[in-house]
């Protein structure tokens, strides 16, 4: 039963069906969302309003009132495939019991582009069966085209772009090739956003007098890279994107048709929006179209990986012919956490960078509390911005801190925010250590990466089988429960110091096993050894099969659980890809990329994994450990903002270092920067000058990072604590806001001089 009374200004709107009810009053600004009936609205909506109950709202009010014909559609674009299961189930909570499910359609932006361009798909030369290809099959193309380009090229940019010290140096050169690698995805992906083709940019190369090494380079790997695509008859992703804007340019009928079809757009995280992304909706919409906008400019985290900007959503609110409404009130956080939100926003206004400030990373609205907000109980805001910790001393303290925390409050929830997968990697290995209950949100689960640890480990002393110390680590992984006893312990140092590890792998003239079992008083400790030393030789024997035919037969000897044996022909499955596009790969150079599975530096899902439906709420009593980025949509009763220092949140002082900056180049140069702004001269005929555009990815990137420490903040509840850390070099400084969020706390809230988080 769906109802709708009108109290005020304000709309009741309630369901109560078997499955869900959703009680909803709109708050005053809410209510001004749902007055919509149509036009082009903007929506800036503050981390915890409500937007997506309230968009949900809007959509079946519309559903219930605009009187669709035949065949029309409220359409509904969403970010990622999780937020559209969220949208769908509250759309459908809010209209209750009847047939009304097919009058809205919930869309990710990459969905909504592959049906434009499925319905049509001779208007860009594809064929009606198109493949697409999946991330996984594109890296493994792109790499291809990497590695080809450096085999006809084997000391490109070294001279170039490599300072003095580096450029003699084997292993500079290996971080430059698989960097790479990175670049050229990144670089593919925003041409291809820009709609660069690689013909159109090789023509303007051959017509240029300027010389641009980078753009040369990148455009002849994009070559390999669409050769690689055609020669499987498909797409990726980001072409999804491209062709559909193509199929709307060149069938105005048919862009006609879908605007009939969706006469109501309904964007949610429009901050995320990239240049394409807009361009599709703009069309769809029409000049006298209905599109509702809705995000949080302060929100935006995916600049420096994509063409998005919130100056897309800051534009389109700026139009004449827009409606701009503000939802300012969060029902999400204690007021002490607003407070401090809301002081970062005043911080980066008048920041000490006058570029930043000019690039204005933070704007109003200012964060208002609504009714009912979690109280302020206690120092609630902790800011450690005095204390020195090592990235080792921070995690250790954290996980004590979280330790006893979750013992006095078993029904609440807590999350660890850390700036990358690995660093997240690092922490749930102390939370472990120290026997705390936790999950992991990151590129892999524990799970997953405990069976690539232990493959990796057999694997590596395979690949240097007179490796002492390598053969004990493999009896290590090969026990797995039992590796922290004692009698483990024993047997891996005895191991570690063999001399001649064919003695006990292959023994001829002298047997050490059957010697030391000989001469102890307690032989039945070495029966796990002659185990494991059966199992070796028969993997030693399989070391000559394809590397997924060999990792099958590890497995089979490890693994019993059926998600354990689905992981493990996973990786199999992974590194068979890889070592097609690596044939000159051998076992060594299989370990390393076992070794990046366990370091939380590939993505990587085992059976069952699915992060995108993650909720917080299903885990309390447990840690949650997951990245920024990640965190964002999600909620917690007490929050640690970890390693908030002038490397993973930089601003733009002369002492600051940067992720995105290689150690090998001169200059400081931004080689992804560089390299993208040489494609940019020759596809805008432009002036190509070096050092500019690395200059800008600074500014752009220190922005992004001030807006990934707002929604840091906003994600708490009720506690939040900010540490940092000195890092590997022990030089690192606390981020620049954090004084100043502290000295802006009341003292009983401050809670900045202790020495531990507590």
């Amino acid at each position: 039963m769906f109802s709708c009374l009108i109290m005020g200004n304000a709309q009741w709107l309630m369901v109560n069906t078997d499955i869900v009810m959703i009680n909803f009053q709109p708050r005053p600004s809410q209510a001004k969302v749902l007055e919509y009936s149509g036009g082009k609205m903007g929506v800036s909506a503050v981390p915890g309003s409500g937007k997506t109950t309230t968009l949900s709202a809007l959509a079946a009010k519309l559903v219930r009132e605009a009187k669709l014909e035949r065949g029309q559609q409220i359409l509904i674009v969403t970010l990622v495939n999780s937020a559209r299961g969220k949208f769908d189930q509250s759309v459908r909570g809010f209209l209750g019991e009847g047939n009304l499910g097919t009058l809205y359609r919930v869309r990710t932006l990459h969905g909504l582009a592959n049906d434009i361009v499925s319905e049509r798909p001779g208007l860009v030369g594809l064929a009606d069966d198109f493949q697409i290809v999946d991330e996984f099959e594109a890296k493994a193309i792109l790499t291809e085209a990497v590695a080809a380009w450096f085999n006809a090229h084997r000391d490109f940019g070294v001279e170039e772009y490599f300072s003095p010290e580096h450029q003699t140096k084997d292993q500079s050169r290996r971080a430059w090739r698989e960097r790479a690698t990175d670049i050229a995805l990144e670089v593919i992906q925003k041409a291809k956003d820009y709609r660069w083709r690689p013909e159109a940019l090789r023509t303007a190369l051959s017509a240029t007098a300027q010389r641009l090494p980078l753009a040369e380079m990148f455009i002849e790997i994009y070559e390999g890279y669409e050769r690689g695509l055609r020669y499987r008859g498909g797409v990726d992703f980001q072409d999804l994107i491209r062709l559909a804007v193509d199929v709307l340019e060149a069938s105005p009928d048919y862009l006609a048709a879908l605007r009939r079809r969706w006469p109501y757009i309904l964007e949610d995280e429009a901050q995320d929006s990239g240049k394409l992304q807009e361009e599709i909706l703009r069309r769809l919409a029409g000049d006298m179209g209905n599109w509702v906008r809705v995000g949080d400019p302060n929100q935006a985290i995916y600049e420096t990986f994509t063409t998005a900007s919130p100056e897309f959503l800051r534009s389109f609110l700026r139009e004449p012919d827009v409606t701009a409404v503000e939802l300012p009130e969060s029902g999400r956080s204690a007021p002490r956490i607003i407070a401090t939100a809301n002081r970062l926003i005043e911080w980066s206004l008048n920041h000490p960078n006058l570029k930043l400030r000019d690039r204005q990373p933070l704007s109003p609205p200012w964060i208002q509390p609504a009714e009912n907000n979690p109280p302020d109980e206690g120092p609630n805001v902790k800011i450690l911005w005095q204390d020195r910790r090592s990235s080792e001393k921070e995690r250790e303290d954290v996980a004590k801190s979280v330790r006893a925390w979750l013992a006095e409050n078993p029904e609440k929830t807590v999350a660890l925010l850390l700036p990358t997968n690995a660093n997240g990697a690092k922490m749930g290995e102390e939370l472990k250590k120290l026997k705390v209950r936790h999950v992991e949100v990151l590129r892999t689960t524990t799970s997953t990466r405990e069976v690539a640890r232990t493959l990796h480990h057999i694997v590596d002393f395979l690949a240097h089988p007179t490796e002492a110390a390598m053969l004990g680590k493999a009896f290590s992984a090969w026990l797995r429960e039992e590796r922290e006893s004692a009698e483990t312990a024993e047997a891996v140092n005895q191991l570690k110091k063999l001399k001649h590890v064919e003695q006990f792998t292959a023994p001829r003239d002298k047997d050490w096993l059957l010697d030391a079992r000989t001469a102890s008083s307690a032989p039945e400790k070495f029966e796990r050894l002659e185990t494991f030393r059966a199992l070796m030789q028969r993997w030693q024997d399989a070391a000559l099969l394809p590397i997924d035919q060999l990792l099958l037969t590890i497995s089979s000897d490890l693994f019993k659980e059926p998600a354990e044996i689905a992981t493990a022909y996973s990786i199999a499955l992974h590194l068979r890809g890889y070592a097609e596009t690596n044939p000159e790969h051998r076992l060594a150079e299989y370990a390393v990329e076992l070794g990046q599975i366990v370091r939380n530096n590939r993505k990587f899902a085992g059976l069952g994994e699915e992060d995108d439906q993650f909720d917080p709420s299903g885990f309390a009593g447990q840690a949650v450990v997951i990245t920024h980025h990640k965190a964002k949509g999600l909620e917690w009763d007490r929050v640690y903002l970890m390693s908030v220092n002038n490397y993973d949140f930089p601003s733009g002082d002369a002492f600051d270092k940067y992720q995105s900056e290689n150690y090998f180049a001169r200059d400081q140069l931004n080689l992804s920067a560089e390299a993208l702004a040489q494609l940019r001269a020759l596809a805008m005929d432009e002036r190509y000058r070096e050092g500019e555009a690395s200059e800008q990815a600074r500014i752009e990137y220190c922005a992004e990072r001030l807006r990934l420490l707002f929604v840091g903040i906003t994600r708490a509840k009720r506690e939040l604590i900010i540490t940092w850390n000195t890092g590997k070099s022990t030089d690192l400084r606390p981020a620049k806001p954090l004084p100043a969020l502290a000295a802006a706390l009341t003292p009983e809230g401050r809670g900045g001089e202790a020495n531990e988080p507590s």
